[in-house]
């Protein structure tokens, strides 16, 4: 959704704005016909089992060495998987990267494919963000703010300069909070953690543009009358975030959680519910990805038959499945459209 209504100069002004800060690419988007092939439908790959409690998936992330690495945050772990040989070989278990995750949520990998991970709250959470080094070491990134412990780091998106962008809200128990906002965070090469956005109320889900000139965040409040918006910020150089617009407003119904973007820039944004529904969260948002122009069009939509959908990436060698992580499996579905992955440059 777009908000153009301001009169005159403010219109012409919103206008011009919207055309520097959306990347229009050389090749026409992909109608919603073709990214979404109409006999296409999601597959069931890997279902985690319990340990402690319920497993409760999130954070997908994929390695060009063919694994897919996603979390079990109810049982504070940190799974993968070898894709490419299961395409080989159906049955391949499902391998534990790390147990005592510290109830890891959204993953990423850095320009040197080393595994991020947002830790969030809880028991067993560790409030931070981490780096699994080569050699298996665990690097502390960002734990305090102004020397108050972070709420519970959620997602987190890399840019092609090697900066990290996280979101850091509060779902469920809020006790033991110490910051009074639930904000956006951006950690530098050098170290340095910044505060780059405050005017959101429970930010989700995180990406940067291909042209690195936007960042993405998904304000998913489940309270009754919450945000549930998808926003786009203007990203200068410098890393710092400038004016923002809505691309999509869910509504009522369950709201964004995570979402990735493919090479043309068009975004896949997991929301939605098939059942449980409240008078804080209703029926009006079916449970599945939704496929978004960068300016908010409709482009598909792919119906995930469990819940609750919370994450998606693109992953294998050509990089057009989509993994899509719901409830306490892991779901693929292959589409019309290339994922979009950091400069060659950078690849690890």
């Amino acid at each position: 959704m777009r908000d153009l209504t301001q009169p005159g100069l403010e219109q012409t002004l919103a206008l011009l704005f919207l055309a520097l800060m959306v990347w229009r690419p050389a090749v026409t988007l992909l109608a919603a016909d073709r990214i979404i092939p109409p006999e296409s439908k999601v597959e069931l790959v890997a279902r985690a089992k319990p340990v402690e409690t319920t497993p409760f998936t999130e954070g997908p992330a994929y390695h060009p060495d063919g694994h897919l690495y996603f979390t079990d945050v109810g049982n504070s772990r940190i799974l993968r998987l070898n894709v490419k040989a299961r395409v080989a070989a159906s049955g391949t278990e499902l391998e534990i990267f790390r147990k005592s995750s510290g109830r890891a949520n959204g993953l990423a990998f850095d320009l040197e494919g080393r595994l991020l991970a947002c830790e969030g709250s809880g028991t067993r959470g560790n409030r931070r963000v981490t780096r699994t080094e080569k050699d298996g070491r665990l690097t502390v990134l960002a734990e305090k703010f102004e020397g108050k412990r972070l709420n519970s780091p959620n997602d987190l998106a890399v840019d092609a300069q090697g900066r990290i962008y996280f979101t850091d809200p509060r779902y469920g128990n809020r006790a033991g909070m110490e910051l009074d906002q639930e904000s956006v965070y951006r950690i530098d090469p050098t170290g340095k953690l910044t505060r780059v956005i405050n005017d959101v109320e429970r930010p989700n889900g995180i990406a940067v543009a291909p042209n690195q000139k936007t960042l993405y965040v998904v304000d998913n409040n489940p309270e009754r009358g919450g945000a549930r918006k998808l926003y786009a910020y203007e990203l200068r150089a410098d890393g710092s975030t400038g004016r923002r617009r809505i691309v999509h407003d869910f509504g009522r119904g369950r709201g964004g959680d995570g979402m990735c973007l493919d090479s043309q820039g068009n975004l896949y944004v997991t929301a939605g519910l098939n059942s449980g529904f409240s008078p804080a969260q209703d029926n009006s948002v079916k449970a599945g990805v939704y496929v978004l122009s960068p300016l908010g069009t409709s482009l598909g939509f792919v119906p995930v038959p469990e819940d609750s959908v919370t994450n998606c990436t693109f992953g294998d060698a050509d990089l057009k499945t989509l993994y899509i992580t719901a409830g306490t499996a892991l779901w693929r579905i292959r589409v019309n459209a290339v994922g979009y992955e950091l400069p060659a440059a950078s690849r690890p």
